[in-house]
């Protein structure tokens, strides 16, 4: 299969390449990436022409960070689902946290994903979990479900709150070479809060997560890096003091980086207009100033990597109180679009910077041959309307969960084509 790309506007950082050229693409690698390709001089048919004069074209997204419910909680989304979902929202790559029933703790699990993931339209690597059944009391074999597949470990849901159960697992992940993704929350200072603690939380008669129950954790799992060697990767951040102590550690030369997701960067609690739990996720959405301070570790390249925490839940989980509903909302279908009109067309954000942040940063954490568009290598690319205005419809979302605060948001840049391994697997309707 020969595809040729023509007259986009390329912004690919691993090749340091950005401005106007065609792609040729051959089965499922990238063969050459210069402007106004011939392909009668290559003596090659071209199979599939896409006009992307105006569009840009870019790495594949990859997200870090997504609940795809399956095995065990098939009624809030499903593997098949939630790579359409992925698909649509223009991600070509998405990592499986390990908070499935069965969680992912052991190879037969892992292998469960890898058998379903071959249905889907996207990559899916698992995310392993670092005790049996993320109950905090015994350590994995980790060694043994990084040989089944597993890019990193996590208990992401949760963090690990034995402290020497935890250092355990980081000496052996340094010894690994793998990736330890953490979810930082001191659980019992969180207590039975539901959104972040302050004048609204008052005002709605809510019990509130304070900022400390985040900057506790992380700066435990930092100091805890420190000491072990292993590469940390934080989830979520979602507050001034976890960029402030990700800015000291990374001075500090630790071998660290961080994540933060759209609702972070552009919701605050004060956006919350009642007793809604399409605004209840966690960590919870926090003040004006703290997403100041996403913004600028964001612009300042603090934080490394915009991820979606997407996580669906049923309408009915999602239609009681704030006080009984589950944690989490849905992010696949419309990170891009948050971004690229909060962060991008703000000026907060260069082109090259989107890249790095959705592709090359989260490629690079995974040690993965993805987030470039260079000659040979892998063809995961996704194709956008910078231009293309649109109203975010949850109703229309492939994703089987439809929480989201994002609804009725008019933004801008749409994904028009999403190609996975030289294969068009997402085309927009009318484009």
């Amino acid at each position: 299969m020969i595809t040729l790309i023509k007259n986009g506007y390329v912004v690919d950082p691993a090749s340091a390449r950005e401005g106007k050229f065609d792609i040729l693409i051959k089965d499922d690698r990238v063969l050459k990436v210069e402007a106004n390709i011939k392909p009668d001089d290559y003596k090659i048919k071209v199979d599939k022409v896409i006009e992307a004069g105006g569009k840009f074209v870019m790495p594949g997204f990859i997200d870090l960070h997504v609940h795809l419910r399956e095995p065990g909680y098939e009624y809030k989304e499903t593997i098949l689902t939630g790579s359409l979902a992925a698909a649509c929202g223009g991600f070509t790559t998405i990592c499986a946290m390990p908070n499935t029933n069965p969680a992912l703790d052991n190879p037969d699990t892992l292998k469960y994903v890898f058998d379903q993931a071959e249905r889907g339209l996207v990559n899916i690597y698992p995310i392993a979990a670092i005790t049996k059944g993320q109950e905090g009391r015994e350590l994995n074999n980790i060694a043994e479900l990084v040989k089944a597949g597993a890019v990193a470990i996590s208990e992401d849901g949760k963090s690990v709150m034995d402290t020497l159960l935890y250092y355990k697992a980081m000496e052996e992940a340094a010894k690994i070479g793998v990736s330890v993704f953490a979810h930082c929350e001191d659980k019992s200072l969180a207590a039975d809060g539901v959104m972040n603690a302050g004048e609204k939380a008052d005002e709605l008669g809510l019990p509130g997560i304070s900022n400390a129950v985040e900057d506790i954790i992380t700066a435990r799992d930092v100091l805890m890096a420190k000491e072990t060697g292993a590469k940390l990767h934080l989830c979520h951040c979602s507050t001034k003091g976890s960029t402030f102590i990700l800015d000291m550690a990374k001075q500090k030369g630790i071998n660290i980086t961080g994540e933060t997701c759209p609702h972070y960067f552009t919701l605050s609690d004060k956006d919350i207009p009642e007793d809604d739990a399409n605004y209840k996720m966690n960590p919870p959405l926090r003040s004006p100033e703290d997403v100041e301070a996403i913004k600028n570790a964001l612009k300042n390249d603090i934080l490394d990597v915009i991820a979606t925490d997407h996580a669906p839940h049923s309408m009915e989980e999602k239609e009681e109180s704030m006080l009984k509903a589950p944690f989490g909302i849905v992010g696949l279908e419309t990170a891009f679009s948050i971004t690229w009109t909060e962060l991008v067309k703000t000026g907060i954000l260069s082109y090259r910077q989107l890249v790095e942040k959705m592709s090359l940063n989260p490629a690079k954490i995974l040690n993965i041959d993805r987030g470039c568009i260079g000659e040979g290598s892998v063809a995961d690319i996704v194709i956008i309307d910078p231009d293309k205005e649109y109203t975010i419809d949850k109703n229309e979302f492939f994703s089987m969960g439809k929480n989201t605060p994002f609804h009725g948001k008019k933004v801008y840049g749409k994904v028009l084509y999403t190609i996975v391994s030289g294969q068009v697997k997402y085309e927009y309707a009318n484009s």
